[in-house]
């Protein structure tokens, strides 16, 4: 198979730029140009093509794409082009940013530069900053060519790039970057125009009322106090952070904080109107986010953006402003996510997928003899909580149980598990907190032994020493400070991690480790408990990931949330997709053969009624 490596170069203004529009905007944009391409086959020399639509379309059509792999960097928008522009859908896909992430984390930044810089292929040109406003006729013959050879030689560092990364780079996790580029560049799901207009006249005009409502408490809102006992009304747990100039616990309540701006999609609108006037926002995420879907159904089926490995733990994140990880449930933009005509749409999670990982890691046997069985493993912890019989527990307690399986399992303290309770409207005494805490712990006495395995995992990396994580049938090597190898072959990494040193007496030595929140270098605390969660959810995403490849074999698999599949199906064989869908969400790995997976699905005409 061979190599096509390809670049492309388009007008670019303040207003017609991605400082301004998203990609599918901006590909899409009545001023959108190709200046040219580049492009180089396996390692022969790369060729520049300058022209108006259709020369470029015959120099395009003259490769072999159906035999080819097509390699770029930053794939989602070449790629993009590729299709929407031309019609061309390379046999396969790769995408050096992508694989880059996956291999260097946030030890090396994703650009192309940087790449090239950190394995010295060469420098990256600047000639695309002296082309901002220039549309392809405004080029001097001279300025075209310069232009062409800073194009074939960014063409040139990603083949070299590519070259370097795919060394020992899984197939596996090849053929996911594929897959993760076509549920952009490929999109099928269509968008309800008639269901989004009506949603977004709801939600604006809810939204006002909400904000005239709000304008009277402007100033008690302004006050971090104030502001996180009204957030407390609506069992919401303000955000805490270390403040950089005093070293003391404070509120997070800036425009930088996440934790914070995650609010603006709470499920309460209230709570959104509230978050939205404290930073000056004028929309909420519902309105923002509806506008938006309604304007790509103006354009066009709905491009699902991805972006691959965007978690530590290779988890799928959210891109293109429209962050299909958050979705509502109930969620009136998932009604108006349609399976086109003569398909149906069919959802599936994997039940459980962390807690049954995590007893499998752990070889608490009880609790993965339970899930084997299909047990009610929340009724059956809190009958333990309760001391009462299975058949007894109330739906009350039942809520407690289920909880305390899904939140306890990392090392959670009764404090914590106080206050996410809150967040359902649950306020349990500290004491009660406390005992089921200590029940959990009681109860799964080797997941509480993994997480100090998790602490010597840690040491290990520290002092750049080799063990094991996780009971034999499922043990995992550390390879010191090179990170977690994982089933996949591709490791959970902890750059720089280290013991902070104490600035003062009384503080305990903490383990952190360096992270990026956005473009800034963070330390980020890390223990036992946490690096068992981090595992935890890296094999459960590989899990899904081999469902993902599996599905794709036979259906069109159109986006994944989480610990979940979505896909569309011939009307007449959604019975038999269902069927094979769910055969293939309980299919063990086999690096996990003993790992009990189950999963719930629903199929219907789009993705908010699959029932």
């Amino acid at each position: 198979m061979k190599v096509i490596t390809l670049d492309f170069e388009t007008y670019y203004s303040k207003e017609c730029g991605f400082s301004k529009l998203t990609t599918e905007e901006y590909i899409r944009h009545e001023e959108f140009q190709i200046i040219g391409v580049s492009v180089k086959v396996d390692d022969g020399e790369t060729a520049w093509c300058s022209g108006d639509a259709e020369q470029i379309e015959r120099f395009l059509h003259g490769f072999d794409w159906n035999n080819s792999a097509a390699v770029a960097h930053n794939a989602m928008f070449d790629m993009a082009i590729l299709n929407w522009c031309f019609g061309i859908k390379p046999y396969k896909i790769a995408d050096t940013l992508s694989m880059a992430k996956a291999i260097h984390g946030t030890e090396v930044s994703g650009s192309l530069a940087a790449l090239a810089k950190h394995y010295g292929f060469g420098e990256k040109g600047t000639e695309v900053v002296d082309a901002i406003g220039k549309r392809r006729l405004d080029f001097t013959k001279e300025e075209l060519f310069k232009y062409g050879q800073y194009c074939i030689n960014d063409t040139e560092l990603t083949y070299k790039l590519f070259g370097q990364l795919v060394q020992d780079f899984p197939i596996s996790e090849l053929n996911l970057i594929d897959l993760t580029i076509r549920m952009f560049t490929e999109p099928a799901i269509e968008l309800d125009a008639t269901i989004l207009a009506t949603h977004l006249t709801k939600v604006c005009a809810a939204k006002d009322r909400l904000m005239e409502a709000v304008k009277e408490d402007r100033k008690q809102l302004m006050s971090n106090d104030k502001l996180a006992e009204t957030l407390g009304l609506y069992n919401v747990v303000a955000p805490i952070k270390i403040s950089p100039t005093t070293g003391k616990k404070t509120y997070a309540f800036a425009k930088t904080d996440e934790e914070f701006k995650d609010l603006l999609s709470h499920p309460d609108p209230y709570v959104q109107t509230i978050v939205a006037a404290r930073l000056g926002v004028k929309s909420t995420i519902e309105e923002t986010r509806t506008e938006r879907f309604l304007n790509i159904a103006s354009r066009g089926p709905l491009p699902i953006p991805l972006r691959y490995y965007a978690a530590h733990t290779g988890r799928w994140g959210g891109a293109d402003k429209i962050n299909m990880q958050n979705l509502p449930r109930g969620s009136q933009l998932k009604k108006a996510m349609c399976a086109p005509d003569g398909y149906r749409f069919i959802d599936c999670d994997l039940s459980q997928i962390e807690a049954r990982t995590l007893a499998w890691l752990a070889g608490q046997q009880d609790l993965v003899k339970a899930f084997e069985r299909g047990d009610d493993v929340y009724k059956l912890m809190a009958a333990t909580i309760y001391g009462v019989a299975d058949n007894e527990v109330t739906k009350e307690q039942r809520f407690i149980g289920k909880q305390t399986i899904l939140g306890c399992g990392y090392q959670m303290g009764f404090s914590k598990f106080k206050d996410q309770l809150k967040t359902f409207n649950v306020d349990l005494p500290a004491a009660e907190c406390k005992h089921i805490i200590n029940t959990y712990r009681t109860t799964n006495p080797h997941i509480a032994q993994l997480w100090a395995e998790g602490s010597a995992a840690l040491t290990a990396m520290i002092r750049n020493k080799g063990t094991t994580l996780g009971v034999p049938k499922a043990a995992l090597a550390v390879h010191g400070k090179t990170g977690i190898e994982l089933p996949n072959g591709l490791y959970l990494k902890y750059p720089n991690v280290r013991i902070k040193k104490r600035e003062l007496a009384m503080e305990r030595p903490e383990t952190v480790y360096d992270s990026k929140r956005g473009r800034t270098l963070i330390e980020k605390r890390i223990y036992g408990g946490k690096l068992i969660e981090n595992v935890c959810q890296a094999l459960a995403r590989i899990v899904i990931g081999e469902h993902l490849l599996k599905i794709s074999e036979r259906y069109k698999v159109v986006m994944t949330v989480h610990d979940a599949i979505g896909c569309i199906v011939p009307s007449n064989e959604e019975e038999q997709a269902l069927i094979y869908v769910e055969k293939v969400m309980r299919t063990r790995p086999a690096w996990a053969m003993d790992l009990p997976l189950d999963c719930e699905s629903g199929s219907g005409p789009s993705y908010g009624e699959c029932a």
